[in-house]
Protein backbone atom coordinates (compact mmCIF):
# COMPACT_ATOMS: atom_id res chain seq x y z
CA UNK A 1 0.00 0.00 0.00
CA UNK A 2 1.34 3.40 -1.00
CA UNK A 3 2.07 5.68 1.92
CA UNK A 4 0.06 8.86 2.05
CA UNK A 5 2.05 11.87 0.86
CA UNK A 6 1.57 14.86 3.15
CA UNK A 7 4.15 17.36 1.90
CA UNK A 8 2.16 18.86 -1.02
CA UNK A 9 -0.67 20.05 1.25
CA UNK A 10 1.39 22.57 3.26
CA UNK A 11 2.85 23.85 0.00
CA UNK A 12 -0.66 24.38 -1.39
CA UNK A 13 -1.68 26.08 1.83
CA UNK A 14 1.35 28.34 1.63
CA UNK A 15 0.48 29.33 -1.92
CA UNK A 16 -3.10 30.02 -0.85
CA UNK A 17 -1.95 32.20 2.04
CA UNK A 18 0.35 34.12 -0.29
CA UNK A 19 -2.45 34.68 -2.80
CA UNK A 20 -4.80 35.88 -0.08
CA UNK A 21 -2.13 38.20 1.33
CA UNK A 22 -1.44 39.69 -2.11
CA UNK A 23 -5.12 40.43 -2.62
CA UNK A 24 -5.55 41.99 0.82
CA UNK A 25 -2.48 44.20 0.52
CA UNK A 26 -3.06 45.42 -3.02
CA UNK A 27 -6.82 45.88 -2.63
CA UNK A 28 -6.32 48.46 0.12
CA UNK A 29 -4.54 50.63 -2.42
CA UNK A 30 -6.98 49.92 -5.28
CA UNK A 31 -10.09 50.53 -3.19
CA UNK A 32 -8.49 53.67 -1.77
CA UNK A 33 -7.79 55.05 -5.24
CA UNK A 34 -11.01 54.09 -7.03
CA UNK A 35 -13.54 53.37 -4.32
CA UNK A 36 -15.66 50.24 -4.02
CA UNK A 37 -17.72 50.96 -7.13
CA UNK A 38 -14.78 52.07 -9.27
CA UNK A 39 -12.57 49.09 -8.46
CA UNK A 40 -13.41 46.13 -10.71
CA UNK A 41 -12.61 42.55 -9.82
CA UNK A 42 -10.34 42.35 -12.85
CA UNK A 43 -8.46 45.45 -11.67
CA UNK A 44 -8.11 44.00 -8.18
CA UNK A 45 -6.86 40.64 -9.47
CA UNK A 46 -4.40 42.13 -11.96
CA UNK A 47 -2.95 44.53 -9.40
CA UNK A 48 -2.40 41.62 -7.01
CA UNK A 49 -1.01 39.48 -9.82
CA UNK A 50 -3.44 36.63 -9.16
CA UNK A 51 -6.12 34.74 -11.06
CA UNK A 52 -9.50 36.45 -11.30
CA UNK A 53 -11.20 33.47 -9.67
CA UNK A 54 -9.11 33.95 -6.53
CA UNK A 55 -11.44 36.74 -5.35
CA UNK A 56 -14.64 34.65 -5.16
CA UNK A 57 -12.63 31.62 -4.01
CA UNK A 58 -11.04 33.32 -1.00
CA UNK A 59 -13.50 36.12 -0.24
CA UNK A 60 -16.79 35.23 -1.88
CA UNK A 61 -16.68 38.29 -4.12
CA UNK A 62 -15.66 41.93 -4.22
CA UNK A 63 -17.71 42.92 -1.18
CA UNK A 64 -16.12 40.21 0.91
CA UNK A 65 -12.68 41.33 -0.21
CA UNK A 66 -13.50 44.94 0.69
CA UNK A 67 -14.53 43.99 4.21
CA UNK A 68 -11.52 41.71 4.61
CA UNK A 69 -9.23 44.50 3.38
CA UNK A 70 -10.59 46.83 6.06
CA UNK A 71 -10.00 44.22 8.75
CA UNK A 72 -6.52 43.57 7.36
CA UNK A 73 -5.77 47.29 7.47
CA UNK A 74 -6.93 47.43 11.07
CA UNK A 75 -4.63 44.55 12.02
CA UNK A 76 -1.66 46.23 10.32
CA UNK A 77 -2.17 49.48 12.21
CA UNK A 78 -2.71 47.65 15.48
CA UNK A 79 0.55 45.85 14.83
CA UNK A 80 2.36 49.19 14.88
CA UNK A 81 0.70 50.66 17.98
CA UNK A 82 -0.90 47.70 19.72
CA UNK A 83 1.85 47.04 22.25
CA UNK A 84 1.96 50.65 23.42
CA UNK A 85 -1.82 50.85 23.51
CA UNK A 86 -2.01 47.69 25.61
CA UNK A 87 0.59 49.05 28.05
CA UNK A 88 -1.33 52.30 28.51
CA UNK A 89 -4.74 50.66 28.85
CA UNK A 90 -3.40 48.17 31.40
CA UNK A 91 -1.88 51.03 33.37
CA UNK A 92 -5.18 52.94 33.34
CA UNK A 93 -7.13 49.82 34.32
CA UNK A 94 -4.76 49.12 37.20
CA UNK A 95 -5.13 52.66 38.51
CA UNK A 96 -8.91 52.50 38.14
CA UNK A 97 -8.96 49.23 40.07
CA UNK A 98 -6.91 50.77 42.87
CA UNK A 99 -9.07 53.89 42.94
CA UNK A 100 -6.10 56.09 42.07
CA UNK A 101 -5.54 58.73 39.44
CA UNK A 102 -2.74 59.02 36.95
CA UNK A 103 -0.63 62.12 37.39
CA UNK A 104 -0.73 64.77 34.65
CA UNK A 105 3.02 64.29 34.19
CA UNK A 106 2.68 60.57 33.52
CA UNK A 107 -0.24 61.25 31.17
CA UNK A 108 1.89 63.71 29.21
CA UNK A 109 4.73 61.20 28.93
CA UNK A 110 2.43 58.46 27.68
CA UNK A 111 0.58 60.74 25.27
CA UNK A 112 3.91 61.93 23.88
CA UNK A 113 4.92 58.32 23.19
CA UNK A 114 1.62 57.70 21.42
CA UNK A 115 1.87 60.83 19.30
CA UNK A 116 5.48 60.23 18.33
CA UNK A 117 4.67 56.65 17.35
CA UNK A 118 1.69 57.77 15.29
CA UNK A 119 3.43 60.64 13.55
CA UNK A 120 6.23 58.33 12.44
CA UNK A 121 3.62 55.97 11.03
CA UNK A 122 1.68 58.75 9.30
CA UNK A 123 4.66 60.11 7.38
CA UNK A 124 5.77 56.67 6.18
CA UNK A 125 5.18 55.70 2.55
CA UNK A 126 3.24 52.59 3.55
CA UNK A 127 0.50 54.68 5.15
CA UNK A 128 -0.40 56.41 1.85
CA UNK A 129 -2.75 53.66 0.72
CA UNK A 130 -4.20 53.35 4.22
CA UNK A 131 -5.07 57.03 4.27
CA UNK A 132 -6.84 56.87 0.91
CA UNK A 133 -8.91 53.90 2.06
CA UNK A 134 -9.89 55.50 5.39
CA UNK A 135 -10.60 58.93 3.86
CA UNK A 136 -13.07 57.36 1.43
CA UNK A 137 -14.81 55.66 4.32
CA UNK A 138 -14.90 58.95 6.21
CA UNK A 139 -16.57 60.68 3.26
CA UNK A 140 -19.10 57.91 2.58
CA UNK A 141 -19.23 55.62 5.62
CA UNK A 142 -20.28 52.00 5.16
CA UNK A 143 -20.35 49.07 7.55
CA UNK A 144 -16.65 48.81 6.81
CA UNK A 145 -16.08 52.16 8.50
CA UNK A 146 -17.72 50.76 11.61
CA UNK A 147 -15.18 47.94 11.62
CA UNK A 148 -12.20 50.29 11.23
CA UNK A 149 -13.60 52.66 13.84
CA UNK A 150 -14.39 49.90 16.33
CA UNK A 151 -11.03 48.17 15.92
CA UNK A 152 -8.64 51.10 15.56
CA UNK A 153 -9.94 54.65 15.52
CA UNK A 154 -12.39 54.46 18.41
CA UNK A 155 -10.03 52.75 20.88
CA UNK A 156 -7.12 55.04 19.96
CA UNK A 157 -9.19 58.22 20.27
CA UNK A 158 -10.73 56.94 23.49
CA UNK A 159 -7.32 56.18 24.98
CA UNK A 160 -5.99 59.58 23.94
CA UNK A 161 -9.10 61.13 25.47
CA UNK A 162 -8.34 59.53 28.84
CA UNK A 163 -4.84 60.99 28.78
CA UNK A 164 -6.04 64.41 27.61
CA UNK A 165 -8.67 64.42 30.37
CA UNK A 166 -6.01 63.65 32.98
CA UNK A 167 -3.82 66.47 31.69
CA UNK A 168 -6.72 68.94 31.70
CA UNK A 169 -8.12 67.69 35.00
CA UNK A 170 -11.58 67.17 33.52
CA UNK A 171 -13.96 64.20 33.10
CA UNK A 172 -13.07 62.09 30.02
CA UNK A 173 -16.69 62.11 28.83
CA UNK A 174 -17.03 65.89 28.92
CA UNK A 175 -17.76 67.62 25.64
CA UNK A 176 -14.74 69.86 26.10
CA UNK A 177 -12.35 66.93 26.49
CA UNK A 178 -13.82 65.07 23.52
CA UNK A 179 -13.49 68.14 21.30
CA UNK A 180 -9.96 68.86 22.48
CA UNK A 181 -9.00 65.25 21.85
CA UNK A 182 -10.40 65.33 18.32
CA UNK A 183 -8.62 68.62 17.60
CA UNK A 184 -5.40 67.20 19.00
CA UNK A 185 -5.67 64.04 16.91
CA UNK A 186 -6.37 66.22 13.87
CA UNK A 187 -3.17 68.17 14.45
CA UNK A 188 -1.29 64.88 14.02
CA UNK A 189 -3.35 63.50 11.14
CA UNK A 190 -2.51 66.56 9.05
CA UNK A 191 0.95 65.12 8.46
CA UNK A 192 -0.67 62.27 6.52
CA UNK A 193 -3.83 63.83 5.10
CA UNK A 194 -2.02 66.97 3.91
CA UNK A 195 1.37 65.36 3.30
CA UNK A 196 2.10 67.27 0.08
CA UNK A 197 1.26 70.59 1.70
CA UNK A 198 3.50 69.76 4.66
CA UNK A 199 6.45 69.05 2.38
CA UNK A 200 5.88 72.25 0.40
CA UNK A 201 5.41 74.41 3.52
CA UNK A 202 8.51 72.98 5.19
CA UNK A 203 10.57 73.02 1.96
CA UNK A 204 11.30 69.31 2.40
CA UNK A 205 11.82 66.89 -0.46
CA UNK A 206 10.80 63.97 1.73
CA UNK A 207 10.62 62.95 5.37
CA UNK A 208 13.88 61.28 6.30
CA UNK A 209 15.52 60.65 9.69
CA UNK A 210 16.35 64.35 10.28
CA UNK A 211 12.86 65.52 9.37
CA UNK A 212 11.33 62.79 11.52
CA UNK A 213 13.35 63.97 14.52
CA UNK A 214 11.95 67.46 13.98
CA UNK A 215 8.41 66.09 13.83
CA UNK A 216 8.93 64.04 16.99
CA UNK A 217 10.06 67.17 18.84
CA UNK A 218 7.07 69.00 17.46
CA UNK A 219 4.77 66.25 18.70
CA UNK A 220 6.23 66.57 22.19
CA UNK A 221 5.63 70.33 22.06
CA UNK A 222 2.00 69.77 21.09
CA UNK A 223 1.52 67.59 24.16
CA UNK A 224 3.34 70.12 26.36
CA UNK A 225 0.92 72.88 25.36
CA UNK A 226 -2.15 70.92 26.44
CA UNK A 227 -3.59 72.48 29.56
CA UNK A 228 -1.37 75.54 29.37
CA UNK A 229 -3.82 77.93 27.70
CA UNK A 230 -6.77 79.82 29.12
CA UNK A 231 -9.21 77.75 27.08
CA UNK A 232 -7.93 74.62 28.82
CA UNK A 233 -8.56 76.04 32.27
CA UNK A 234 -12.01 77.46 31.55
Amino acid sequence: MMKRQTSPRPMKQDRGDATREKLLTSSIDVFGRYGFDGATTRMLAETAGVNLQAIPYYFGGKEGLYIAAAEHLSSIIIGHVGELRTTILERLARLDGEGERMSPGEARDLLTQVVQRMIALFVSRQSESWARFIIREQMEPTETFERVYANVMGPMIGMAGRLVATILGEPPASEHVRLRTLSFVGSILVFRMAHAAVLRQMSWQAVGPDELDILRRHAAELVATLGSGKEDRS
